[in-house]
């Protein structure tokens, strides 16, 4: 019986009848626990056990001896002299299997496998692979209280979680996935698969994470290469072995298991193709770095600080369950956990009382034991860190509250927790809370990358601690919620629909649920913002991690051993022409005047700052010059400053354009296309004298662009989102919202027609950005300031900075408040780009150093421009009011 409003927070009734025996001539008084009667039972309400028997896991650890090698190209692979790692029980600490801790030879062979099997994988019918992931899904489901049960017992969440909650999830992630493969010929024709996958979890949610990177990519047809966490390898493991009795060919599906540059190793390997990670931001940084510049493609779902905001016209008794399910569900190692609650100040103190009182009715136990709310925390080092972050909040003059129903004296819990009197510069406000890892994990791990570190490196680690901090009015209330580096997920509570759903559209976040938290289906994407990474897992947005534009082969850039990040975009300013040096170009500075050669009145064009021309804050100019050596026009230098400058002016545009109508944006963009066709001559003109292309050639640029303007004007008010076709009883619409301030980066080709391309598309969506031209031919670009004045374009939604392309790459790339960076370049440059956007975790789109045909509207325009210029926000909106339940 579970009565979870009313469990009694007294220790279990138990009888004691006491027996005298003889013995040796002693009598001896002994005792032995008895049932309480059912009147006692209703007089307590206490809670008896109700145990899940563990014996078909049991069953099929014994099947195995208990210890397993990797599963590769379809069959149990159990090298020698490797390494093991024993995985335990975090409720009892029970043993139950060892793993294998692999190498660089084990990865190899996993992913010659999965190479192997792409090339027969990919060519399949989408209908043959769309029948393998149902007989996967069907056999799963024949499983499912196996599964349910293995999970219980190796990450100690409760077997409730696990049986209703991530197993049907996981079902139901495949199933959708099934119809995915089977549409893939139609839905998403203009792509192919990327090849080999190097899929990389983390312990939380082992078997759901592994579901959500394993669907998409089998169904697009890639084949994949999975590395399960350290402390919960099992149900990874299984489900290979499901994999093959469903009929999954060799090698489509391998699992191999080891430590933490195990991980780095498999997603370094040049026959990777994609990388899909989910776990820490700070791991996710050296992911980003490792693989810079190597033509993988990579997504991150990152860390989170997750807003659990109320309003005083919430309906409290739901937010108070709202709260357990957002931060005390899975013992709050859960990657979006609501752990900060942002309350109103008018209805806060009647908030706080009812959650404590919940709290108290709160049961923690062994994970087997249907009855219980919390398990266990997955390791030891875990919990102490937990305990060490409330501890350290404690001794900042915060205010610690822990209660629960019932705890075990033994194992690895943690009570329920409740944090208050914080300020939001606290640490537990801002952080996710973490433990220090010393480097025996993940010292190779650093090592490999070149990159160790003088302090010990943090990774992040969940656990059941909400703080709260209060708001007045909404606009607080919002500011409160982005006040973090990261854009995980976040909920609403409110029940003025109005009031939520503008809340929700202003909060930065992946995920907004209204009324609700934690709420996941297949139907709708997963993944994150700034520092909670990029990439969606579910829904059609997350098919896009697991394909390439069908025109495009795998990128491999030349390998660049010697390549130093610091030294890169270093640039010394022009200096005047040596008249002695033969090579130098000719600095044409005369004109005809009455028949007579004269000195010609210098224009040097400025920077296009804030819908203003300005000067470079150094006064250096740089010459353009044609192929026949001729100077043929002036430049701004720019510099650090100059960037500084256009981010701000950027930053201060943002706001309101991104809240345009879509129908307005068009109408500028239209615009711009109109005014650039009356300076048709001049600007063609331009292009000849500069590029030294035929009048006829820069003509065509010239018409090419000012129908990419048409194409993307169409775009703007077209692409805004969908509703998702979620199992919510209610409405879950996918927004797709601007990314924010853009850093591009111009080609040298196609000096108009490659700016056109990059500029539109962003700026159609709600960007604002600030634009680097072709650095060789910059005065196409210069020519739009007045087509941009002249066409109603407001000041700050497109900054031209011109110079050195990777001198001023290098300090947008580094600028915190730039959220994405496209770069069409050098492969030197291509690899700084992604290296450096780790420390923001920006969005990158490059080119590694190859050519791109922007006169092909295959390659110079669609879904690929789009896909980078937006973010996917769900919002999950229930009902409830009539037809519910």
């Amino acid at each position: 019986l579970k009565i979870f409003s009313m469990a009694s927070t007294a220790a279990s009734v138990v009888q004691t009848v006491t027996s005298k025996t003889k013995e040796n001539g002693t009598v001896k008084e002994s005792q032995k626990a008895s049932k309480p009667t059912v009147a006692e039972i209703f007089k307590t309400l206490d809670y008896g056990p109700a145990p899940e028997s563990p014996d078909v896991a049991y069953a099929w650890l014994d099947d195995h001896q208990r210890s397993f090698g990797h599963f590769i190209d379809g069959k149990w692979v159990k090298p020698e002299n490797r390494k093991s790692y024993e995985s335990r029980c975090p409720a009892t600490g029970e043993k139950l299997a060892s793993t294998v801790q692999g190498n660089q030879e084990d990865i190899e062979v996993a992913v010659t496998a999965g190479r192997k099997a792409f090339i027969k994988w990919s060519a399949l019918p989408a209908h043959v692979r769309a029948r393998h992931l149902y007989s996967v899904a069907r056999h799963v489901q024949k499983h499912m209280r196996l599964f349910a049960v293995v999970e219980s017992l190796d990450n100690g969440k409760p077997i409730r979680e696990t049986r209703d909650c991530d197993i049907p999830t996981v079902i139901r992630h495949i199933y959708h996935h099934a119809g995915w493969a089977q549409l893939a010929d139609t839905e998403m024709r203009a792509w192919k698969p990327v090849g080999v996958v190097g899929a990389i979890v983390p312990w939380n949610f082992p078997l759901m994470l592994l579901i959500w990177k394993v669907c998409p990519a089998l169904a697009m047809g890639n084949t994949v290469v999975l590395k399960p966490a350290t402390y919960t390898r099992l149900s990874a493991l299984l489900f290979a072995e499901v994999c093959a009795e469903a009929g999954l060919p060799p090698g489509v599906f391998n699992v191999v298991t080891g430590n933490g540059a195990f991980g780095s190793s498999l997603a370094t390997h040049p026959d990777i193709d994609k990388v899909g990670f989910t776990g820490s931001t700070d791991v996710g940084r050296i992911l980003r770095q490792a693989t810079a510049g190597s033509g993988k493609k990579i997504s991150l779902e990152l860390g989170g600080k997750s807003p659990f905001v109320v309003f005083d016209s919430a309906d409290f008794d739901s937010a108070v369950e709202g709260v357990v399910d957002a931060i005390y569900f899975n013992q709050g190692q859960v990657c979006s956990a609501g752990s900060r609650l942002i309350v109103q100040e008018s209805c806060s103190e009647l908030l706080i009382s009812k959650i404590k009182e919940r709290m108290t009715h709160l049961r923690l136990g062994d994970s087997l034991d249907k009855c219980i709310d919390m398990g266990a925390i997955v390791d030891p080092s875990q919990r102490k860190s937990v305990d060490m972050m409330v501890q350290e909040a404690k001794a900042e003059g915060a205010d610690v509250y822990q209660a629960c129903a019932s705890i075990p004296s033994a194992g690895c819990y943690y009570p329920p927790t409740l944090v208050t009197n914080v300020q939001t510069v606290s640490k537990i406000v801002q952080e996710e809370v973490r433990r220090h890892l010393a480097y025996a994990d993940i010292c190779m791990f650093l090592l490999m990358l070149r990159a160790v570190r003088d302090t010990l490196v943090f990774v992040q680690v969940f656990g059941p601690v909400l703080v709260v901090i209060t708001f007045r009015t909404a606009k607080e209330a919002i500011a409160l919620s982005n006040n973090t580096v990261f854009g995980l997920g976040a909920s609403v509570w409110t029940e003025n629909l109005s009031l939520g759903l503008e809340v929700a559209l202003s909060i930065r976040s992946g995920s907004v649920w209204i009324n609700g938290h934690n709420m996941f289906d297949a139907a709708a994407g997963f993944g994150g913002m700034r520092e909670s990474g990029f990439g969606r897992d579910g829904g059609k947005e997350g098919l896009y991690e697991y394909v390439v534009p069908s025109w495009q082969t795998r990128p491999r850039p030349a390998e660049l051993k010697n390549f130093d990040v610091k030294a890169f975009g270093k640039n010394v300013a022009p200096r005047p022409l040596n008249p002695s040096n033969s090579e130098a170009h000719i600095y044409n500075n005369t004109t005809k005047l009455n028949g007579q050669d004269v000195p010609s009145i210098d224009r040097t064009c400025k920077m296009y700052i804030g819908g203003s021309q300005k000067r470079p804050d150094a006064p250096y100019a740089r010459a353009v010059v044609n192929p026949d050596n001729k100077t043929v026009g002036q430049v701004g230098e720019g510099n650090r400053k100059d960037i500084r400058d256009a981010v701000e002016a950027a930053h201060k545009a943002y706001p309101g354009w991104g809240k345009r109508a879509a129908h307005n944006r068009a109408q500028i963009v239209y615009f711009v296309a109109e005014n650039l066709e009356l300076r048709r001559e001049e600007v063609s003109n331009r292009i000849s004298e500069m590029t030294g292309k035929s009048l006829e050639d820069s003509k065509l640029e010239v018409d090419l662009s000012i129908q990419r303007l048409f194409y993307w004007g169409a775009y703007a008010d077209k692409f805004g989102g969908t509703v998702q076709e979620t199992q919510l009883y209610g409405a879950t619409v996918k927004v797709h919202e601007p990314v924010g301030v853009i850093g591009i980066a111009c080609p040298d080709d196609w000096p108009l027609l490659g700016f056109v391309s990059l500029f539109a598309p962003a700026v159609i969506r709600g960007n604002t950005i600030i634009i680097i031209p072709s650095e060789k031919y910059p005065l196409s670009a210069v020519d739009l300031y007045q087509v941009f004045d002249t066409s109603d374009l407001p000041g700050g939604v497109v900054n031209i900075v011109t110079g050195c392309r990777d001198h001023l790459t290098k300090y947008l790339v580094d600028h915190q408040d730039v959220e994405a960076f496209w770069y069409f370049g050098s492969n030197e440059g291509s690899k700084y780009v992604e290296y450096a956007s780790a420390v923001n975790i920006k969005r990158t789109w490059v080119n590694y150093g190859f050519d791109r045909d922007w006169a092909n509207p295959v390659q110079g325009q669609g879904e690929e421009f789009l896909y980078h210029a937006i973010e996917c926000k769900n919002i999950w909106m229930p009902m409830g009011e009539i037809f519910a339940n």
